[in-house]
């Protein structure tokens, strides 16, 4: 073994809490450390290197099942990265996902702002009636899906408009 450093140094060297890096224990994400004599955890570079490695992964909010997989694909050098580019392309699209419902939220959280413009009373809020309303306009996700669906299939019964050429 290196030169063995404590859980603190090695959260202060990669910038990750304490509780984290057993969680990372736990999960199978970091291999677990020798001990010593005191039963204290011994890391070293390799611990110092992977932990900084999961951490990036997290800030680009991988899963740990994706987390897991780059590091298995990281220890066989030899196989192919198209594994790797795999592993991010359905990431992005997942994040695409993301974004067009957050864009959603958005446009339904503002047009929620807008039926209360003028400042009122609490009695006289437009956006807390609203809420509370049986028949909220805002759909839910799964919802609004269904009616994209039934948008899309309107317009593709639709005529095409052509134009006649003399």
């Amino acid at each position: 073994m290196n030169t063995a450093i404590t859980i603190g140094e090695l959260a202060g060297r990669a910038q990750s809490a304490v509780e984290t890096i057993r969680f990372y224990e736990r999960s199978g994400l970091l291999p677990s450390p020798e001990r010593s004599s005191g039963n204290y955890r011994l890391y070293d570079e390799q611990h110092v290197e992977r932990l900084v490695f999961i951490r990036h992964c997290r800030l680009l909010d991988l899963s740990l099942d994706e987390i897991q997989a780059l590091l298995e694909l990281r220890g066989a050098p030899e196989k192919s990265c198209s594994e790797v580019n795999g592993i991010l392309d359905r990431h992005l699209l997942q994040v695409g996902r993301r974004i067009a419902e957050l864009g959603w939220l958005q446009t339904q959280l503002k047009r929620l702002r807008a039926r209360c413009r003028p400042a009122r009373s609490v009695r006289q809020c437009r956006i807390l009636k609203e809420l509370s309303h049986d028949e909220m306009v805002i759909l839910n996700v799964s919802e609004r899906r269904d009616v994209k669906r039934k948008e899309k299939s309107r317009q593709s019964k639709r005529p095409s408009r052509a134009v006649a050429t003399p």
